[in-house]
């Protein structure tokens, strides 16, 4: 296979276009999940408010000290949760277009902010304080862990497939 040195400037490069599909993907997600939670706020509401009662997991007094049992508490951090889902599919649906317009070295840092906002909410959000904190782990019936794991895994490929488009650009002249 023969390598030309220079660069790929005429069409779009594979990486590129892989970083733009699987962002605007992930913005996507992003924006049915946060329009789910606003135009069907009971639903998820009650799952984070049992949650953060722990009122399904195994009534460990070691542990029930943690339980936020509080209405008021519990429908703040929706609400939070609601702000930093639809700020994240913002973020994100601002990096596709610009990977779409091809200004790649904001869209990679734009998408680089979306996707660890993404991470963080279910990272640190439900993975760690939701699952671990709250035990949530221990709830049959409202354990979202699994779909947590799947949307952290998603980001972070997606994460490192945006990093990956640094190889596609050009090397620039050194003095």
């Amino acid at each position: 296979m023969i390598r030309s040195s220079a660069p790929a400037a005429r069409g779009a490069r594979p990486l590129t276009v892989t970083a733009t599909a699987l962002t605007a993907t992930v913005a996507l997600y992003m924006a049915l999940v946060a329009f789910g939670n606003i135009t069907d706020f009971g639903t998820n509401q009650q799952f984070v408010r049992h949650v953060l009662a722990m009122d399904t997991t195994f009534k460990d007094d070691d542990l029930m000290w943690r339980a936020i049992t509080g209405r008021a508490l519990q429908d703040t951090a929706y609400v939070l949760i609601i702000a930093w889902e639809t700020a994240a599919a913002l973020v994100l649906l601002a990096a596709t277009w610009l990977w779409v317009r091809r200004d790649t070295p904001r869209a990679r840092t734009l998408s680089t902010y979306g996707l660890l906002m993404v991470m963080l909410l279910f990272g640190a959000g439900f993975i760690a304080v939701g699952g671990e904190w709250f035990a949530m782990w221990q709830s049959k019936d409202w354990n979202g862990l699994d779909a947590a794991t799947r949307v952290f895994t998603l980001s972070g490929l997606v994460l490192l497939v945006v990093q990956l488009t640094t190889r596609e650009e050009p090397a620039t002249a050194r003095p």
